[in-house]
């Protein structure tokens, strides 16, 4: 089914937790291009913004264009917030945000990839990574994350490999922004 811009559409948010640190140890980068994984030091709030839509334009990724600039630079300049991009072969593939500011929980707010990146396993390497870093945050009892049904068909079953349970679902209402296939 095709939709188009402006069409109204139920989205399903499924609400993920874990609340133990997972037994599968911190994963080791797979093999190809130079890589690493780099953590951003007060990152610029355009930075952010263009991995932001490099990976989630085409899952309606948008509810961080309706905030300001300063609020976006106050979020990202918290000390328990961290912004990590996993740089390969000199461009970014994919990042994720971790967000300790809630008591005891390490949300994984943000979390994707390229589209020009899947495919080669390093969604599930960077995941891991994620996973153990949100458990590294100092207090972490839980980690969260969150998906629904206009993000990537494979992000709910990636999340559940690496050990996340829905904890809980909502249905909303969408108007899409871009047509979709």
């Amino acid at each position: 089914m095709s939709l188009k811009a402006g069409d109204t559409v139920e989205v399903t948010i499924t609400h993920l937790e874990m609340d133990r640190r997972p037994a599968h140890p911190i994963p080791h980068m797979p093999a190809g291009a130079p890589s690493m994984l780099v953590a951003a030091e007060h990152p610029p709030v355009w930075y952010f913004l263009q991995l932001y839509g490099a990976v989630g334009a085409d899952y309606e990724w948008t509810d961080q264009y309706q905030r300001s600039a300063e609020e976006l630079s106050g979020f990202l300049a918290d000390p328990k917030v961290k912004l990590c991009t996993l740089m390969r072969g000199g461009w970014p593939h994919g990042f994720f945000v971790l967000d300790a500011r809630a008591e005891g929980i390490c949300e994984i707010a943000y979390f994707g990839m390229v589209a020009e990146a899947m495919g080669q396993g390093l969604g599930t390497f960077l995941l891991c990574t994620a996973v153990h870093m949100a458990w590294d945050q100092p207090g972490t009892t839980r980690v969260t994350v969150n998906t629904n049904t206009l993000d990537h068909p494979r992000a709910l079953p990636l999340y559940q490999k690496v050990g996340f349970r829905a904890a809980r679902r909502e249905v909303v209402t969408r108007t899409l922004n871009r047509d979709r296939q």
